[in-house]
């Protein structure tokens, strides 16, 4: 009783393992459970163009930061003849070109690679800056305190104070406040930057971001602004060309705060442009790549650390579990005999390679024809080891012949007969040809059928592009299968043919007597 306990311990905790691993693969680094699942990849280049004046040229571009929902996969930079450095300027990113002397037109570059997985995320631990409300010139300070007193009455919190101020800058017909304060854009003031004024004005903390809506084959695109607003738990993102509130889901935060996007020195008519293209990448590679750059121990320590060409074989070899859990279901439940206990599994393996139909006519033809050869042999009354080496060399001579005559006949499939093992197939033609003469040719054809059967049932599983996937990308669900072969290994009922076999006697038993 005790070692059953034990026992059925081990299988839940082997079945709980595999599945727990698997999961956590799959919600945690972000591996594909079912389907060749793709992930869109943005790629971002900046373009800085500036007319150098003929002496010491310094160009400092802002750099986007990692976000939560947003992984940087990859920079690079193409500045022929600049150096190049990245620096923290006030916990923002830069990276300063730099050059002796340089004349005429100037362009630099910055590449990112980047996977997006939602909109931008609230920053919801980054605290305001401490700012005192700004005094406008007049008549706009006037004009000022009479919008913010309307947009008071009209709002309950910071995030509807601010999208209804937003909303009457866009509105189609502004009203007299809101136009004399659009005045002050004829003046060299940005429409952000006099939003931001106005909402420090009714003592609510704001901010300017910078970034860009992700839309494949854009090119020379301009940064867009946009204004966050702190409502004392987390900043809310609105547009202030629509007053809209919310986060877009292809909206890539590239910059925070008010500073400069961009600043050059020896040179003039600077400027910087953005090309966006996305492609799709299968998402076990990024999740791979992804676990691997943060060093995952389950990733680090795995078959995935392993060449391609060893990655390449266990590809195949993680698929024989598939077919020994179909060969012990088929023998222990439904109760079918096999030659061999899991030679269906090596004939499966080869099915892969052969394809499945001409598999079977390669097989069934080598067996015969080997069987009439054995059958021959052990009318000399020669050893077993003679007798088991003289039939490999047969099965050899077969399958070149069978390979040559079917290249010549233009039937490429049976050049596939090599997949076969010579080992296995001179085992066969051996073992059927002892159950033959011992227990004549019916039960040659049950066994001989039942293992062509558990094979084909094999290949059609393992073949099966699920199932392919999920042996490969989770190997922990070995440790699952493994259970499931102990749980197996415990049943001692009827199997499935057994019933059939007992049920006259069922029957009668049923019958008034």
């Amino acid at each position: 009783m005790k070692g059953r306990f034990q026992l059925g311990l081990m299988i839940a905790l082997l079945i709980a393992a595999g599945l727990g691993l698997t999961l956590y693969k799959h919600f945690a680094l972000g591996f594909p459970l079912l389907g060749k699942d793709v992930s869109t990849v943005w790629s971002i280049e900046a373009w800085v163009s500036f007319k150098a004046e003929g002496e010491a040229a310094q160009a400092s571009l802002t750099l986007p930061d990692q976000q939560s929902d947003i992984w940087i996969m990859d920079e690079s930079f193409a500045s022929p003849g600049y150096g190049i450095n990245q620096i923290n300027d006030g916990g923002q990113r830069r990276a300063v070109w730099s050059i002796r002397k340089a004349d005429g037109r100037q362009d630099l570059f910055y590449k990112v690679k980047l996977r997006l997985e939602s909109g931008l995320s609230p920053s919801v631990n980054d605290q305001p800056e401490t700012f005192i409300a700004p005094v406008l010139p007049e008549p706009y300070q006037t004009a000022a305190q009479s919008l913010l007193k309307q947009v008071t009455e009209s709002s309950a919190n910071a995030t509807s104070f601010a999208s209804t101020l937003l909303g009457l800058f866009s509105a189609s017909k502004p009203d007299q406040n809101v136009n004399m304060l659009l005045g002050m854009t004829d003046e060299g003031v940005k429409i952000p930057e006099l939003l931001i004024n106005l909402l420090r004005m009714g003592n609510i903390p704001a901010r300017i971001v910078r970034g860009l809506h992700l839309e494949d084959g854009r090119r020379r695109q301009p940064i867009v602004d946009m204004i966050e607003v702190y409502d004392g738990a987390q900043w809310h993102l609105l547009d202030p060309r629509t007053g809209k509130s919310g986060n877009p889901k292809t909206f890539f935060l590239w910059q925070r705060g008010a500073k400069s996007l961009l600043d050059v020195m020896g040179g003039v008519n600077s400027d910087v442009k953005f090309s966006i293209i996305s492609q799709q990448i299968p998402t076990r590679d990024l999740a791979l790549a992804q676990a691997t750059h943060e060093r995952a121990a389950l990733i680090d320590f795995s078959i995935y650390a392993l060449p391609l060409e060893a990655q390449n074989a266990f590809k195949i070899i993680l698929l024989i579990p598939i077919g020994v859990l179909v060969v012990l279901f088929m023998r222990i439940i439904v109760g079918l005999r096999t030659s061999g206990t899991f030679m269906p599994v090596l004939i499966s393996m080869a099915f892969m390679q052969t394809q499945l139909l001409p598999g079977l006519v390669i097989f069934t033809s080598l067996v015969s024809i080997g069987l009439w050869i054995r059958s021959f042999l052990s009318q000399q009354n020669m050893l077993l080891v003679a007798r088991l080496g003289a039939v490999i060399i047969v099965v050899i001579l077969l399958m070149a012949v069978m390979s040559v005559f079917s290249w010549k006949l233009g039937i490429t499939q049976a050049l596939t007969v090599t997949f076969f093992p010579m080992i296995i197939l001179a085992w066969t033609i051996e073992r059927m040809s002892i159950l033959w003469e011992e227990e004549g040719p019916r039960d040659v054809l049950k066994e001989g059928g039942g293992s062509l059967l558990v094979a084909t049932l094999s290949y059609l599983l393992m073949s099966n592009p699920i199932v392919e996937q999920l042996t490969f990308n989770f190997p922990e669900l070995m440790l699952t299968l493994l259970g499931l072969v102990l749980l197996l290994g415990q049943y001692t009922g009827y199997r499935l043919l057994e019933l059939k076999r007992f049920y006259p006697l069922v029957r009668a038993a049923r019958r008034p007597r």
